[in-house]
Formats: structure tokens, C-alpha cells, sequence
């Protein structure tokens, strides 16, 4: 059986080392862990590193730490890309504020990612979008690509509730 594909947003990524939300960054350490042993492949675009070098240093130090502990694909952002993020927003499937989340969006499209992994609930986990990634994948006659919050992907793992 195929490993699913996920594209790491950088809210994931950001969440390994978020004291402030203990909850949150526990669920995504043992999404870590899976990603770790290998359970899937994973696609990081360009723009995930362009939104970590914003970050402080000493986060950034950290967060690159991680990404040094797993295989991925680097996903360069290329004029395909630009051009299903720009119609994204003629869509007002999202707005120009947040260009550089229909760019994630679409590099996951691009390169056959079978779901986008986020806790950016503005932007990516919700039913606008949702909807709005369904139609473009169909007007672009692409797969489907789903999109989960890493305790979503994990499923019963990582509920204590």
C-alpha cells in the first residue's frame, strides 16, 4: 500500500516548539514521531522555508533541528504554481493577504500531495477552503487533496478526550 503523501504547512512545523500551546504542540510531536518511523511521505515547499526565516533565530535554529530528523521533498515554487495560487484568489477562494497560503495550497496540488497538514484554521482547515480546493483540483483536472489537522490525521492517537 502507497504511503499517504502530506505537505507540511508551516503552522505544523511551527508547533513542535510552541510552549504557549501545550496541547497542540503534543499532538504534533507524535505526528512528528510517525513522520519520523516514516509512516509518510512529505512534501515542504519554498515558501515554508521563506515564513521560517522570519522566524526568531533561536526558533528557527530549533524548527530546522527538526526538519534535519526527516526525509521530505522540497517543492520549489514554480510559474504552475503561481499561476493556480493567482486563481485561488480570483476564485476568492482566499484573498491577496494570504497569497502565500494559496501558494502552499498549490504546491501540494502540484506535486500530488494527498493532504495538507495545518493548524491554521483562518486559512486552511475550513469548510471555505475546503470547498475551494475541491474546485480547483477539479478545474485544473487534478486529484483531490484533503486537508487535516495533525490530530485529524492521526485520528484516535493522539485524542486523551
Amino acid at each position: 500500500m502507497r504511503k499517504l503523501k502530506i505537505y507540511l504547512e508551516t503552522s505544523v512545523i511551527s508547533y513542535l516548539d510552541q510552549l504557549d500551546a501545550p496541547k497542540r504542540m503534543e499532538v504534533t510531536r507524535k505526528l512528528w514521531e510517525r513522520v519520523k518511523a516514516g509512516a509518510f511521505g512529505v512534501a515542504l515547499s519554498d515558501v515554508v522555508f521563506e515564513e521560517l526565516a522570519k522566524c526568531t533565530p533561536k526558533k528557527r535554529t530549533i524548527l530546522t533541528g527538526y526538519l534535519a530528523q526527516i526525509q521530505y521533498e522540497r517543492i520549489e515554487i514554480n510559474t504552475d504554481i503561481q499561476r493556480i495560487a493567482n486563481t485561488m484568489i480570483g476564485l476568492e477562494i482566499l484573498n491577496q493577504k494570504s497569497y502565500d497560503d494559496c501558494r502552499h495550497i498549490a504546491a501540494a496540488i502540484v506535486n500530488g500531495c494527498d493532504a495538507i497538514v495545518s493548524w491554521n484554521f483562518k486559512h486552511f482547515v475550513n469548510h471555505k477552503t475546503m470547498q475551494g480546493v475541491k474546485a480547483i483540483t477539479a478545474l485544473e483536472g487534478r486529484s483531490d487533496i484533503l486537508i487535516y489537522t495533525p490530530q485529524a490525521l492521526l485520528g484516535g492517537e493522539s485524542d486523551d478526550e
